[in-house]
């Protein structure tokens, strides 16, 4: 079976940086999108996937546009549910049950949120349907799940990697029933 190179791309700066955002709908600081420098020009992709929230979307039509090659919204792509945390910065989430949820993100989700084994599952199951040299525009929290299920690294592993927004992950896949996948480079990400 051949490999798949696939590229994932966390969006640009939202208005509301800094909070635990999740499912929130934010929209990006920049109205282009914030991903103008994230993506080289020199990368050859044949379509961008995204995740349908607009903090994602918006920077994703406009690298589709520029391009002129097609997007899918997909949203299997979005960040993990974080619950009744949702639109908190970390210091106005109770410590113990943050503590909790690093330690543990499956047995100690957020109340009311998303477990991580639970983000996993989607992110494996939209990591089948990518096409060879596709772009995913996506969350931080996503890009961890896909590594995780490439590559078996466990939370803390993935939570080690620096995720800046505008960082762009490239990593290649081996199609099966359990896909498996390496990471191949890690670019910065843009200035936010």
């Amino acid at each position: 079976m051949n490999a798949r190179l696939i590229h994932l791309v966390r969006h640009g700066p939202p208005r509301s940086a800094g909070l635990l955002l999740g499912q929130s709908d934010e929209a990006p600081a920049d109205p282009s999108g914030g991903l103008r420098d994230a993506v080289p020009e020199a990368l050859p992709i044949s379509h961008v996937w995204s995740s349908d929230l607009q903090r994602a979307r918006v920077g994703a039509e406009a690298i589709a546009r520029s391009r002129s090659i097609g997007l899918s919204m997909d949203p299997r792509w979005r960040e993990l549910d974080f619950g009744e945390w949702e639109g908190l910065s970390a210091d106005d989430v109770p410590r113990e049950g943050l503590t909790r949820f690093w330690d543990d993100p499956d047995a100690s989700p957020p109340p009311g949120g998303e477990r991580w084994s639970a983000l996993q599952a989607r992110i494996r199951a939209a990591l089948v349907d990518l096409d060879d040299m596709g772009l995913v525009v996506t969350h931080g929290g996503a890009m961890r799940a896909a590594v995780a299920v490439l590559t078996g690294l466990d939370h803390r592993q993935v939570w080690a990697f620096d995720l800046p927004y505008g960082a762009l992950l490239s990593l290649r896949i081996w199609p099966g029933a359990e896909p498996a996948g390496q990471i191949i480079g890690l670019r910065a990400g843009c200035p936010s």
